[in-house]
């Protein structure tokens, strides 16, 4: 549980759950990400934002600005500041249908609400698969 507290990003985002991360990453992805985008083998395997301070080659060379602001407020997760939520969280079109930036504001309303614990245990994983997964309907949100 402790592991997967500090796998958990101060937006949102369930890193213990990200193919990425290097207990997820298989050889195969591995082997595409290095061939496509021509990153050397030993740099995939992501250790999560908060053991990396931010940096790794799926974020932006200067890192990440929301970590920064996190620190800097000195709060563990964005629902804790007073600020929350900001537009280091908007929901943004771009890139939705492969990466997981839009379920940051849910997950963290979900945090609030049930706690980390519960929201590691009994939610994480299958919200993860829902959105990449799940189907939309209007007016209902997912479909089961």
């Amino acid at each position: 549980m402790e592991r997967k507290k500090a796998l958990t990003a101060p937006c949102g985002l369930d890193c213990f759950n990200c193919e990425i991360h290097e207990s997820n990453l298989t050889p195969e992805l591995a082997e595409l990400i290095n061939t496509k985008m021509v990153v050397p083998k030993e740099e995939i395997g992501c250790k999560g934002c908060r053991q990396q301070d931010g940096k790794h080659f799926h974020l932006p060379p200067e890192g990440c600005a929301t970590l920064d602001c996190a620190k800097a407020k000195g709060v563990a997760l964005c629902c804790e500041c007073n600020d929350f939520p900001c537009a280091f969280l908007a929901p943004i079109a771009d890139q939705a249908a492969r990466c997981p930036h839009n379920m940051k504001l849910f997950n963290l309303y979900r945090i609030k609400k049930v706690g980390l614990d519960r929201w590691i245990e009994e939610e994480a994983g299958q919200l993860r698969k829902k959105y990449f997964k799940g189907k939309f309907i209007v007016g209902k949100g997912q479909a089961e």
